[in-house]
């Protein structure tokens, strides 16, 4: 076998890729298994963009590659919806990037300007697609551990400036996954400006902009003064209409950055299948009627979370955004055995705050996305698992 590359070696195990075999095995146990791991619920699509994925493929033209191109309605129906959603205008030929889900385009935009030096900057615990990038591009990861004391912001004045000077990307996702934290305007407005003093590209994942609750309301980055001369946005379907499996988002920016990402993708894929862009284009234009019932679900299901988990001996924020609860664990109590009991013992999936990497320690992530009376199952559950680790929050 020939020597694997440095930058392969030096991927960590994927957090969920070992779960859908360990569910196989509890469940053909006889367990009866709660999955509160992955943020994939197990709500409906809209009924939109099921039909228009049925008919699609009876378009000869739908079934052919589509490119970096794509389908231009699809593109046409996300500037129109940014611009309803935000105020903002992209055009949709060169300032929109369709992609095969958000996480690939995040992950590849990385091998545009990351190279042995040049620094990445990780919030961890993060999204691990992240950290995949910057690795397999090979470049050099600091990780700005997310705690309370920042109220879950990376502080880009803590960083060492000699890491600054190298750093070409800063990553940030908020409403944020898994701390459910949201970030003020004036601190994106503090961000934006140092980005462009530092020249830094700034990644922002915004994929749980419309997973909000109380009024709350996250904005794009793009709302923000000076944002465009440094920014990236991405933004996905799966949460927002819960179409996970369906991989389909995009990414906006001006035209300099997002001809890049094409560029990078021209190489790697030949586009998502067009018969998805047009669902894609059925559920945006279904936003008005689809969605504020589905956070309304949402709604209900996280007011039911906070409950149950406090009632079970967790303290909990109530998040006012994404479908996720980050809840702290006693200092004696490692989130990895936490997690590996509650799914050994009483057949529940949570993800190990450290499975984010080290600055997610002390905690574990729910994703409420079953209906309130199997979360509330699964908190008695985890109080059971705490009682029996001698702990107590």
């Amino acid at each position: 076998m020939p020597q694997l590359a440095r930058r392969f070696q030096s991927l960590p195990e994927y957090p969920l890729a070992t779960i859908p075999q360990k569910k196989r095995e509890l469940l053909a146990r006889g367990v009866d298994v709660i999955d509160l791991g992955a943020g994939d619920a197990d709500l409906a699509p809209p009924p939109a963009a099921i039909e228009a994925l049925a008919a699609a493929p009876r378009t000869p033209a739908l079934n052919r590659y589509g490119f970096g191109l794509g389908l231009v309605a699809y593109r046409e129906a996300i500037s129109a919806w940014m611009q309803k959603r935000f105020g903002i205008r992209f055009n949709p030929l060169s300032e929109i990037v369709p992609l095969i889900g958000s996480k690939e385009g995040i992950s590849h935009l990385a091998l545009a300007y990351l190279e042995p030096g040049a620094v990445g900057i990780i919030p961890e615990p993060g999204y691990n697609a992240y950290q995949g990038g910057t690795l397999l591009a090979s470049g050099e990861p600091f990780r700005y551990a997310l705690r309370p004391r920042t109220n879950f912001l990376i502080e880009l004045d803590e960083i060492p400036a000699d890491v600054l000077r190298r750093t070409r990307l800063l990553y940030l996702n908020y409403p944020n996954n898994p701390t459910a934290a949201i970030a003020p305007r004036d601190y994106l407005e503090r961000v934006v400006a140092r980005c462009r003093e530092l020249d830094i590209l700034l990644v922002y994942d915004n994929a749980y902009s419309e997973l909000a609750f109380d009024g709350y309301v996250p904005p794009s980055i793009f709302e923000i003064d000076g944002a465009r001369e440094v920014a990236i946005e991405f933004h996905s379907l799966s949460k927002t209409y819960n179409m996970t499996g369906w991989r389909c988002g995009w990414a906006a920016a001006a035209p300099e950055l997002a001809s890049v990402l094409s560029r990078v993708k021209s190489f790697t894929d030949t586009g998502q299948f067009m018969a998805v862009q047009s669902a894609g284009v059925a559920a945006l234009e279904s936003y008005d009627s689809f969605v504020p019932g589905n956070v309304a679900a949402f709604k209900s299901r996280r007011d039911a979370a906070v409950q149950a988990f406090r009632a079970a001996g967790f303290a909990c924020d109530v998040p006012r955004a994404t479908m996720y609860l980050w809840i702290p664990l006693p200092p004696d109590v490692p989130s990895a055995l936490f997690a590996e009991r509650l799914l050994e013992d009483e057949g529940v999936v949570v993800m190990a705050g450290s499975a984010f990497g080290a600055g997610g320690e002390g905690f574990f992530r729910i994703s409420f996305i079953t209906s309130p009376e199997r979360i509330a199952e699964a908190a008695e559950r985890a109080g059971r698992v705490l009682a029996s680790l001698g702990a107590s929050v």
